[in-house]
């Protein structure tokens, strides 16, 4: 073949010239990113049900869906949490490869059969399916600089005008908003009820039939009478849309002609859907969201793409309002990006310095040098055909594989200048000569080279997947030097080189040449004194052997490197039954600490009261942190390790909380700190407090363990719940049903939604609860009445009493087992591998019925079983 191309020198330049357009073709389309798509696909479900316990939500919700979630492809495994918040998330992992569109379709077919057993709450507030990633692409914020928003006009017109149009944005997976839009909510007072002798179910049934769409038709609808000249709409009633309308629903009129309304019993603002959430831009009251990616989505291409959306979308922004984007890894990804081919670029320029300064002949060198970006855009028309993307992974793949794809194009220069040297040849005759010798062993070291890459290729999970994507670079580096060498290289040896190149005496490179004779000289000697003394040499090559035995189990051990991304987080987590004013607190002092104390480092806060990983209430808060760009951070105090040390020393002096900073994992997909996640799972029932004392024995042990560090519950701490204890007997005697009960409960404490109001054009929601002054304390359930068959006004405390007990306020389940979490981090010095032994270590002497499945910066999942105290890995 290597003679059919030196005597057509041409064509070999259109094939070369060919698959370097190819390659640039591939790199316009190739997606971007820091790592490849490590994580498996995960289908996420959400489900609402307001006012109901963790307890009550895993019982009627999230084990339902569960039970029904039989039978997909590719399901890996089901991780559930239920939170006293009404808010349900069931995550559904899949193998790796699995089309995530067919999983969700999959999901979505079996959320159909499971629908018909939820609570009619549950179903009216829908159920959402998605297939976004877990972690947040980036985090846009929106602050009022000049006051004329307060929070909830934030929040309403970033849930009521952005975020639709922004999840249309090719690449968004999901957007999860810091707050909610404006609702209709009806304050009820109890005293005034009662006066009335009226319930609050009297109020929901008025403001569902009063405030409806109806359709009534038309005056010469079709089919007409003969002769008909009217065509009309009938409109007889529509909703309602301000608090006004609302105040004057009509609740009851009086034998007298007296008329009661809702604005007699109750108080109507246009206010917040919802309140569990309030959030702070740099001490100031602000809204936000959290753009998740879409499966498979190209995270730079998303970011640009969201950030002109918002961009257009800012010219029609209110008065005062501006944006900050508090979290973004685009920028992150495009400096690791930028760092690779920077390397990329010093590699090219320093292999053709050695190539020149060895073959010291331009017209040699120049020959090697071409081929390196014809294989290096051949190589990305490759990774364009299998799917791959441009990332940190395939970009080291290609500065490694600089050096070994020169080497075929170094061996036929050389060859080819020592037979024309050797034998008088031409450069013509003298290449075909030439390739006729090496051809086989230019085809024999490809062969060697892609033995040792390709089994990293058929790796399984997720360190299969980074390790296919950097041999399957190589080993298409390789393959096509190897073609470049046969095809390419031979026509410029045949039309480029001349002969009577001579090797330089003098001058910089015939010291070079002497120096070089003399090392290589010696070389020879030491390797003639071990092939003498063969026994000697083969044990040091033993000793060599033993010292990397023994020294590889003390070698650092990680998944992948911490790395500065430019973003920290820190959370507080307050005794049970802390509120939300004390969280606030809490907060506020963060980020004073943050915003003072660090202002060299931190460009911006933004903290959430309410929120936070381990779980939703009014006791946990979370606080998303921008460092400011790296290279105003350029010493070593300033980087984000230091930061985060610094921090933890000040925030563990607030004594209210256990409040901590943290860093991101280097794969956000696998977590959402740096370290290692633990869950414990009880496979037999032992029940919730065998869970509670199994996490306590393992949080005792890692504090005294030296390769631990901020081991701490991923979750919340049960707390106080009051237990409404209702005697049907007499319930019954009194009259009153179960029904009305439960609905008075429900209305009053939990909110209820009625049904839809309009508001500037879009459909918002009504909500029905007991006003604050009359819901604050277990004696106020007295104030509350429920009207009997007889119609006479019943209290509350006539049929009903109560007890205090503590319950969890979030229950997460693992494969359809109850599970408590713990995450920690390594000690200074220790590697996450060493943690991750330590804790499996720990786990081994778990007594039997409990699982401890390993997640985070590790294949997931990683499993040690202890079953009647011995292990055993699954």
């Amino acid at each position: 073949m290597a003679r059919f191309f030196i005597d057509r020198p041409i064509f070999a330049w259109v094939l070369a010239i060919v698959v370097m357009i190819a390659g640039v073709l591939s790199i316009l389309q190739l997606p971007i990113a820091q790592y490849p798509a490590v994580a498996p696909p995960i289908i996420s479900v959400q489900a609402t049900f307001p006012g109901a316990s963790a307890k009550t939500l895993e019982e009627t919700v999230t084990q339902v869906i569960e039970q029904r979630m039989t039978g997909l492809d590719g399901l890996r495994y089901i991780a559930s949490s239920s939170d006293s918040t009404g808010s349900a998330s069931i995550e559904l992992t899949f193998e790796p490869g699995t089309n995530p569109d067919i999983a969700q379709v999959q999901v979505q077919n079996k959320l159909a059969l499971a629908a018909p057993q939820l609570p009619q709450e549950v179903q009216r507030q829908g159920v959402r399916v998605a297939k976004a990633n877990r972690n947040f692409l980036m985090i846009a914020t929106f602050v009022s600089e000049d006051g004329s928003m307060v929070r909830n006009d934030i929040t309403d017109y970033v849930a009521s005008v952005l975020v639709e149009p922004l999840s249309r944005v090719p690449g968004v997976g999901d957007i999860q908003a810091f707050g909610t839009q404006y609702a209709m909510r009806i304050w009820l007072n109890p005293d005034r009820l009662t006066a009335y002798q009226l319930t609050p179910l009297d109020v929901s049934s008025a403001v569902q039939a009063q405030n409806a769409q109806v359709s009534a038709g038309q005056f010469g609808g079709t089919p007409a009478l003969p002769g008909q000249t009217l065509n009309a709409t009938i409109t007889a009633q529509t909703r309602l849309q301000t608090a006004e309308e609302f105040g004057n629903v009509l609740l009851r009129v009086q034998p007298d002609g007296a008329q009661v309304r809702i604005r007699d019993v109750a108080r109507v603002e246009l206010t917040g859907e919802s309140f569990e959430i309030e959030s702070f831009v740099n001490r100031k009251p602000a809204g936000g969201m959290g753009i998740r990616l879409a499966a498979g989505a190209n995270a730079l291409a998303t970011a640009d793409a969201v950030r002109a959306r918002l961009d257009e979308l800012s010219k029609s922004f209110p008065p005062g309002l501006t944006i900050n984007y508090v979290i973004d890894n685009a920028p992150f990804v495009r400096l690791s990006i930028h760092e690779v081919v920077k390397t990329l670029l010093e590699a090219i320029v320093l292999v053709f310095l050695v190539m020149f300064l060895f073959l010291q002949n331009i017209r040699a060198t120049i020959i090697p040098t071409i081929a390196v970006p014809v294989v290096l855009l051949g190589t990305c028309g490759v990774l364009a055909a299998a799917g791959f993307s441009l990332n940190t992974l395939t970009m080291f793949g290609m500065v490694l594989a600089i050096g070994l794809l020169v080497d075929d194009a170094i061996v036929v220069v050389e060859n080819v200048e020592r037979v024309m040297h050797e034998e008088g040849l031409d450069p013509r005759e003298a290449t075909r000569k030439s390739m006729s010798q090496i051809t086989g062993a230019l085809v024999g070291i490809a062969l060697v080279l892609a033995a040792v890459f390709v089994p990293m290729a058929f790796f399984p999970g997720s360190v299969g997947v980074i390790y296919r994507q950097f041999s399957i670079t190589l080993v298409a580096a390789m393959s096509l030097s190897v073609l470049v060498a046969v095809i390419l290289t031979p026509a410029l040896c045949a039309t480029v080189l001349k002969a009577g190149h001579t090797q330089k005496t003098t001058g910089f490179f015939g010291w070079f040449n002497r120096s070089y004779d003399k090392s290589s000289r010696g070389y020879g000697r030491v390797v003639g004194f071990l092939v003498r003394r063969r026994v000697r040499g083969m044990i040091g090559y033993a000793v060599l052997v033993v010292a990397l035995v023994a020294l590889f189990p003390r070698m650092p051990k990680g998944f992948l490197p911490d790395e500065d991304q430019g973003q920290l987080n820190a959370q507080a987590l307050l005794p049970p039954g802390s509120t939300q004013e004390q969280t606030r607190a809490v907060m506020e002092r963060i980020s004073d600490y943050l915003l003072d104390e660090e202002k060299a480092t931190v460009d911006s806060v933004f903290s959430i009261t309410g929120f936070g990983f381990a779980g939703r209430g009014q006791n946990s808060g979370l606080a998303f942190i921008k460092l400011r760009d790296w290279e105003v951070r350029d010493k070593p105090e300033l980087r984000a390790d230091a930061v985060v040390r610094r921090a933890g020393k000040a925030l563990g002096g607030i004594k209210e909380a256990q409040a901590f900073a943290f860093a991101p994992p280097a794969i956000s997909e696998l977590g959402n700190a740096a370290g290692f996640q633990m869950q414990i799972v009880d496979r037999v029932g032992l029940g919730h407090e065998a869970l509670i004392a199994a996490r306590d024995e393992m949080l005792a042990k890692a504090a005294k363990h030296p390769a631990l560090t901020k081991v701490r519950p991923a979750g919340l701490e049960d707390r106080p719940e009051y237990k409404v204890d209702v005697d049907q007997e007499k319930a019954s005697a009194l009259g009153i049903s179960l029904s009305e009960i439960n609905s008075t409960l429900q209305t009053t404490w939990g909110g209820a939604y009625v049904n839809d109001f309009l508001d500037n054009g879009r459909t918002k929601r009504v909500y029905l609860q007991g006003d604050a002054p009359f819901r604050m304390q277990p004696r106020d359930l007295g104030r509350w009445f429920v009207r009997n068959k007889g119609g006479e006004m019943v209290p509350f405390s006539a049929f009903a009493g109560g007890h205090w007990r503590y319950a969890s306020p979030k229950l997460d389940r693992f494969g359809g087992f109850p599970t408590l979490a713990l995450q920690g981090e390594p000690a200074p010095g220790r590697s996450s591998g060493d943690a991750m032994a330590a804790m499996e270590a720990l786990g081994a002497a778990r007594p039997p019925g409990h699982r401890d499945q390993w997640a985070g910066q590790a294949d997931h999942p990683r499993c040690r079983c202890p079953l009647a105290g011995r292990a055993a890995m699954s």
